[in-house]
């Protein structure tokens, strides 16, 4: 391949990264702030949430992209295409997450809490210094694990005319009538781009046990 066929790839990859790495900072924030409030368990909420995230779990990604960006005009509502492909992204990603740190809390040893109510500790005091950075620590991997899975899927975004590193690959494939290079090309920078999220996790568990 040419450098211009790089460069095409290395734009691909970007918008990959960028609405990726949006969608998932949203998911974490937003997964964690349902699980919370499942766990208060309100009895409606949290039928309406656990409902929520059944169907956003069996959803096949794809679909879910296509809904968002062709139901916007039926209720008068043109969506741009980066921010269709992040709400799908995030619709999606959150329901995974909020059933990870909802594991990670109701896994949480609750003699910790009861040593914490014994000291004197407010309940607020007690799940930002103790609760929360731990389960932060212990969700790490399963969350990483789902941002990898997130990136995975986010060729279904192609669908609706965003040109990521999948629509930049075929396009350069139907071009140059040779697709094994751009194919592998693409392999590598999706490699490249997951990759990054698990050496975050990875530096975040070595600052935790130092």
């Amino acid at each position: 391949m040419d450098s211009s066929a790089w460069g095409l790839l290395f734009q691909g990859a970007w918008t990959t990264a960028w609405i990726s790495a949006v969608s998932i900072a949203l998911g974490v924030v937003l997964g964690l702030i349902i699980a919370l409030i499942r766990l208060a368990r309100l009895p409606f909420i949290h039928q309406l949430l656990g409902t929520y995230i059944s169907i956003a779990r069996a959803t096949p990604l794809v679909t879910l992209v296509l809904f968002i960006f062709l139901s916007g005009p039926t209720f008068g509502i043109n969506l741009d295409r980066n921010v269709a492909a992040i709400m799908a992204l995030t619709l999606n990603t959150t329901a995974f997450n909020a059933e990870i740190w909802r594991s990670a809390f109701n896994n949480f040893s609750n003699d910790q809490r009861e040593a914490a109510m014994a000291v004197g500790m407010t309940p607020w005091t007690y799940f930002r210094r103790i609760m929360l950075p731990q389960t932060v620590i212990t969700s790490l991997p399963n969350l990483v694990n789902e941002m990898s899975f997130l990136v995975k899927g986010s060729p279904a975004i192609a669908v609706i005319g965003i040109v990521d590193l999948t629509r930049v690959t075929n396009r350069i494939s139907a071009v140059t009538y040779d697709p094994l290079p751009p194919i592998l090309a693409a392999a590598l920078l999706y490699m490249a781009i997951i990759d990054s999220w698990y050496g975050v996790s990875g530096s975040l568990n070595v600052r935790q046990i130092d």
